[in-house]
């Protein structure tokens, strides 16, 4: 199994960790500077994240919002391109990885853990993404042969799975066709075999068992009835008709009793065709449950409400990187390379931990570039700032934030 670039521990977490490697005079230093450099980046997400909740009102406006100026076609086309663009940058900053169509189609291929066959309807779709997070191995007990024999089986589970559909949008709406807007859903524990369910215009077809399990029954009492009740009441009729064409001379008279055997038999026949249409819709309601609930109990969050997860996650997994970079290139006896310093890193939680991954390096040394927490040597070699002068960095990037400058002084002077 590839190894994911998802760290499976709380930024509080990382900081402890590190933090308890340290000496007992350092380690309320380090928390604090920890604290410092997460609210940093939490004050970046959080314009990042009002914008793309702006955007996303235009693409899917929420219902008690209300909007001063009607939006355009073409502003929510616009508006369409940010959203997707800043989706697929969070989701990767989150460390989610994108499912390529290869995936999907394996899943539509492979038997599911729900015993329901799916079709999808892709007519109105315009843009459709998928991407996970957290791979795991599991097992499950399935029950086969009418329940009378269980098995165990091992199948491939993603801990989240983010799913983003966009509509065509046509000039006129077509009664329960989706017309534009966008779909954005988030699902946990989801069956690798399962990914097919998680389109928004998927249909429910009968398995070759369900068939059989209605056909068959419904060949065998269709001929019974037949042969004992409809064939029986028509002997009469059909003598008659006989009679009509001329092939039998001898007449047939069609009394009460004959007619109300008649009569029997055909209702017979349409009680049996009755009940078997009402079989056939009965397995179609059940099949249509047993996916409702599937997805209701691994749904996690819907439209904007999604943005919030990404952002907290994307935010929380850059806070982890940018301080397990420092803190190995401030421990570190020498100046590292930049591969030397993801090694030690993905080793540590290895050795320590029990924790495969991916260690993306490359983000965690860009934060620490970008407050100038770390100087650059010969041969690319990178070595932390004394973790005192760090601090006293991230606390003036910090003030720097919310400095007022001159102009905006003597604008609210004025104003008073």
């Amino acid at each position: 199994m590839v190894a994911e670039h998802f760290l499976p521990f709380r930024k509080s977490t990382v900081v402890s960790l590190c933090a308890d490697e340290l000496p007992d005079a350092e380690r309320k230093s380090f928390v604090d500077f920890a604290r410092l450099l997460s609210a940093l980046v939490h004050h970046e997400f959080y314009a990042r994240g009002e914008a793309v909740l702006d955007d996303y009102q235009l693409v899917d406006p929420a219902e008690d919002v209300r909007a001063v100026h009607a939006a355009t076609r073409e502003d929510r086309a616009a508006a369409r391109v940010r959203v997707e663009g800043e989706l697929v940058a969070l989701a990767e900053a989150a460390d989610f990885t994108r499912i390529d169509a290869a995936e999907i189609e394996r899943a539509f291929a492979e038997h599911s853990l729900v015993k329901v066959r799916l079709e999808v309807d892709e007519a109105d779709i315009d843009t459709a993404m998928f991407f996970r997070r957290g791979i795991s191995e599991r097992t499950e007990q399935v029950r086969s042969l009418f329940g009378l024999r269980r098995r165990t089986i091992r199948f491939v589970s993603y801990g989240k799975v983010l799913v983003y559909v966009a509509f065509t949008e046509r000039p006129e709406a077509v009664a329960d066709r989706p017309n534009g807007g966008v779909l954005l859903k988030l699902f946990g524990n989801v069956p690798r075999n399962d990914l097919e369910m998680l389109y928004p215009s998927v249909r429910v077809r009968m398995r070759p068992l369900d068939k059989l399990l209605i056909g068959v029954p419904a060949v065998v009492s269709g001929i019974i009835v037949v042969a004992t009740k409809l064939v029986a009441s028509l002997g009469p009729l059909i003598l008659l008709l006989a009679f009509w064409v001329g092939l039998r001379e001898e007449a047939v008279r069609l009394d009460q009793a004959t007619l109300i055997t008649l009569g029997a038999g055909v209702a017979a026949f349409g009680g049996y065709l009755v009940r078997q249409f009402s079989k056939f819709k009965n397995r179609k309601i059940k099949l249509m449950k047993t996916l409702s609930e599937h997805l209701y109990f691994r749904n996690l969050d819907n439209d904007a409400g999604v943005f919030h997860h990404l952002l907290g996650a994307a935010e929380e997994s850059e806070v982890k990187e940018a301080v397990l970079a420092y803190h190995f290139l401030r421990t570190a006896h020498r100046p590292l390379t930049a591969a030397e310093l993801d090694q030690r890193v993905e080793d540590w939680f290895r050795r320590r931990w029990g924790t495969t991954f991916d260690f993306q390096i490359r983000d965690g040394l860009r934060r620490l570039r970008e407050w100038e927490l770390i100087t650059e040597h010969e041969h690319r070699t990178f070595a932390a700032l004394p973790l005192a002068e760090a601090r006293q960095r991230l606390d003036s990037h910090w003030d720097n934030l919310f400095r007022i400058g001159p102009e905006a002084d003597d604008t609210v002077l004025r104003a008073g």
